[in-house]
């Protein structure tokens, strides 16, 4: 009787391990350790940030800039037009007042452009992720400058033609940290 009980143990418990679902005797979960980020890898992501903020900087000059020159053809016109009217003695007190404040706005925002691209050379030049890139960004402020110039002795389309230049070198370097990815 002992034997029987044994054998029929022994068959009941081989029917139910070859009846059970393999997976009923695996690991539900993986026991490896993940891998974590390397310092390369993390140091590849902070240089892609910093060389992001940089590009959006270039952009954001190269789009104020393109929206001025617009503005500044038409109001060019306009302070031409009353700087006519005005040698020919036609122009009332109040426009050539006017035309004034109009050439003076015209120079103080040349005068922002000239200070928010040097602050740009130098921030690209003080970061090390981003110096592979100032030499083709250096003049940028330099342009600026000439363009303020230009307006001070009021020759303000050329002072634009000049910030035309401004806009073909920032671009040049955005193109750049494009392709250098």
């Amino acid at each position: 009787m002992k034997l029987v009980g044994t054998t029929l143990l022994s068959i009941t418990l081989l029917v139910v391990i070859l009846l059970s679902p393999s997976t009923a005797f695996s690991q539900t979960r993986s026991r490896s350790s993940r891998q974590k980020p390397s310092a390369a890898t993390a140091n590849q992501q902070r240089v892609a940030q910093v060389r992001t903020a940089g590009a959006t900087r270039v952009a954001e000059q190269i789009k104020l800039l393109s929206t001025f020159i617009y503005v500044l053809g038409g109001v060019n016109s306009s302070i031409a037009a009353v700087d006519e009217a005005v040698r020919r003695k036609e122009a009332s007190p109040t426009v050539e007042q006017q035309n004034q404040q109009s050439k003076a706005t015209v120079r103080a925002s040349i005068q922002g452009f000239r200070i928010s691209l040097d602050k740009l050379e130098t921030d690209f030049r003080a970061t090390p992720e981003l110096q592979p890139y100032y030499i083709k960004l250096a003049g940028s402020a330099a342009g600026a400058a000439t363009a303020e110039e230009q307006a001070a002795q009021s020759q303000f389309e050329r002072s634009g033609r000049t910030l035309l230049g401004v806009i073909n070198r920032l671009t040049d370097v955005l193109l750049l940290m494009r392709t250098t990815e």
